[in-house]
């Protein structure tokens, strides 16, 4: 893949920009081999206010603009996404490892998929609705500072501009910057669709460089972050005083009940390909599997079996399974969990530290696998975001129950059972904001978000453009 032209550049006001002169230069690093790809710009204060100040000029006419219109803009967008996905999947299995397979199918085609189920929601969505002599009426709330996450890029850049878009705001995104290639392409994509000068703008950056203007500018009405619990505390407390709006997604440590009803063989098994899909680099991955004591010993030989099946190498190679993880840091910090899972006596199954054999650079990690994990282990109860596994062994379904509910996050869980009825009311007793019973398809209209310290909000479809209007009653209306 050949290197977008306006690596260096901004998207501000309708037009590619050059970066003010306080903006510094940070390599792009390629994790399969540690080597730097591109040089992306990263802006400063100044270069925020620039694309915030464009946002809000252009936010009273691009506000009115009429359904139909937002409808059409949102198509020509999806027909622009479409022609350009193999370009987009490159770039980010370039930018962040992903397996090439992967990220056609999964990664870029999650951004589509978004995409897509916006232009359904807009369709059916109802602004305005009366309520005895009452107009309720739901419009745009304003400029929307829109920060998203590495690891899965256009997955998240696609679940907040096509809401944001569809409910009539504008705004300004900060991708990451350690994967920002994606990011160039789709709003080289948008002003192809004809997005309107100041409607979308885009500004790579850092969090206190960028990340902190948008989330306490006072022209910024809603701030949607993705990324770690850590960080969204800081844009929380960033935005309070202005007392604008922040839905946040945020980390995740998802339990996953294998009932004793359940198929353990492929329970088990689909549950280490869940856990290990993107290098484990999701925040709802179920990282927790639990698993009736007396069958521990045979969950903890189905997961070694696949997880020893699974190929992690090359990007590139359509054989490859799993890729290297985001980065040195990222590396490290699993390392070190790993060795914490080992020194705490939890069995180590499968895996371990270091890079698997015959993988001398690039940020490999071994598919991992630990059983006879307790509750107060850190690899329980840490968000670890890489290809580890907790086997935990219970003794009752109430027990299960409690240590899946045992966690400072809420963003997934998982039941699996082999009668429905019976998975159904363990689901509900999960303290997460998505729930999956067996394993199901994705599902781009179903509302994500988590409780507790995995965020507030929900995104996907009608449920994302929610977050981005406001409420008004016009009383005596009728």
């Amino acid at each position: 893949m050949s290197i977008p032209d306006n690596i260096a550049r901004f998207y501000i006001n309708g037009g590619w920009v050059e970066p003010s002169s306080g903006a510094t230069m940070m390599d792009v690093v390629n994790p399969a081999t540690e080597a730097s790809v591109a040089r992306v710009a990263l802006g400063t204060r100044q270069d925020a206010e620039k694309a915030i100040a464009a946002a809000r000029a252009a936010f009273p006419a691009f506000s009115a603009w009429s359904v139909a219109d937002r409808l059409a803009l949102l198509g020509r967008i999806r027909d622009g996404y479409e022609a350009r996905l193999d370009e987009i999947a490159e770039a980010i299995t370039m930018e962040m490892g992903a397996p090439m397979k992967m990220s056609r199918s999964e990664q870029a085609a999650s951004g589509l998929s978004h995409i897509e189920a916006t232009i359904t929601a807009l369709n059916d969505f109802v602004f305005e609705e009366m309520r005895g002599t009452t107009l309720v009426v739901h419009e745009a709330i304003g400029v929307a500072g829109l920060i998203t996450p590495w690891n899965w890029p256009m997955n998240q850049i696609a679940s907040k501009v096509a809401p944001a878009l569809a409910a009539g705001c504008t705004m300004v995104l900060k991708p990451s910057e350690i994967a920002p290639l994606s990011g160039i392409v789709f709003a080289e994509i948008l002003h192809e669709a004809g997005v309107p000068a100041g409607v979308f703008n885009l500004v790579n950056g850092d969090g206190p460089g960028v990340g902190q203007v948008l989330s306490s500018h006072p022209d910024i009405d809603i701030v949607s972050f993705t990324g770690s619990t850590r960080a969204g505390i800081l844009v929380a407390k960033s935005a309070a005083d202005t007392v604008k709006r922040v839905a946040q997604e945020l980390g995740g440590k998802s339990p996953n009940i294998i009932l004793a009803d359940a198929d353990l063989n492929a329970a088990v098994s689909s549950g280490v390909e869940w856990c290990f899909g993107n290098s484990g680099q999701s925040c709802d991955a179920p990282t927790r599997m639990l698993v009736p004591r007396d069958r521990h010993e045979e969950a903890m030989a189905i997961a070694k079996q696949t997880a020893e099946k699974l190929v992690t190498g090359d990007p590139l190679d359509p054989d490859t399974n799993l890729g290297p993880v985001i980065s040195q840091v990222q590396y490290d910090k699993i390392q070190g969990l790993i060795a914490s899972g080992i020194q705490d006596g939890a069995v180590l199954v499968t895996g371990g530290r270091d890079r698997p054999d015959g993988l001398s650079h690039g940020y490999y990690v071994k598919p991992t696998v630990f059983g006879g994990v307790t509750p107060d282990m850190r690899i329980a109860r840490e968000e670890i975001f890489g290809p580890v596994l907790a086997i935990m062994p219970y003794d009752t379904e109430e027990q299960a129950v409690e240590i899946a509910n045992d966690t400072v996050y809420g963003l997934a869980a998982y039941v699996q059972s082999g009668d429905l009825e019976h998975g159904r009311v363990i689901a509900r007793q999960m303290r997460a904001g998505q729930v999956h019973i067996n394993y199901p398809d994705a599902d781009m209209f179903a509302p994500f978000g988590g409780y507790k310290q995995s965020g507030n909000g929900r995104e996907y479809a009608d449920w994302g453009m929610r977050d981005y209007l406001e409420t008004k009653a016009l009383i005596g209306h009728g």
